[in-house]
């Protein structure tokens, strides 16, 4: 089989545009966005997310009924009540995921509409993102919180 004469194999053109991508992005976008609040409502969301998740995890610590409870929170998830012991279960880590996942999209969509039309500084962004992942994790150290189990 024989090419016309210019014409080239279909992973050359690829690759000779992939080549080419980031040369239109210099211009920007025609319509850039004015505010900085919805992206940041999205980060610190995530943040917050993680915070709930954290104190869902001390509720499951502090009792058996809490942790049957946190436990139903996520049993509808595939996979978090395996009979089967070569797999295991989730057990209440699904509830835990479940809950930073509410948290997370229930703040964003709070957060979205207090700061839709609000200009966010970064430092004050990165202060929250600091603040909020550094309290998330901080909820794990099991020095702070000695009733937490070690397993």
């Amino acid at each position: 089989m024989v090419q016309p004469v210019g014409s080239k194999p279909i992973y050359t053109r690829f690759w000779n545009g992939f080549k080419q991508f980031p040369k239109g992005l210099h211009a920007g976008s025609s319509a850039p966005p004015t505010v900085s609040g919805p992206a940041a409502a999205a980060l610190i969301s995530g943040g917050l997310g993680a915070v709930a998740m954290m104190a869902t995890h001390h509720f499951a610590e502090l009792s058996k009924p809490n942790n049957q409870i946190v436990i139903q929170m996520g049993s509808w998830i595939p996979g978090a009540m395996n009979p089967d012991p070569m797999w295991g279960n989730l057990e209440n880590y699904a509830g835990k995921e479940m809950m930073f996942f509410i948290g997370w999209w229930v703040s964003w969509a709070v957060l979205h509409q207090v700061l839709k039309h609000r200009q966010v500084k970064p430092r004050t962004l990165l202060v929250w993102l600091f603040g909020l992942f550094t309290l998330a994790t901080a909820m794990a150290w099991h020095p702070l919180f000695p009733w937490l189990s070690l397993m």
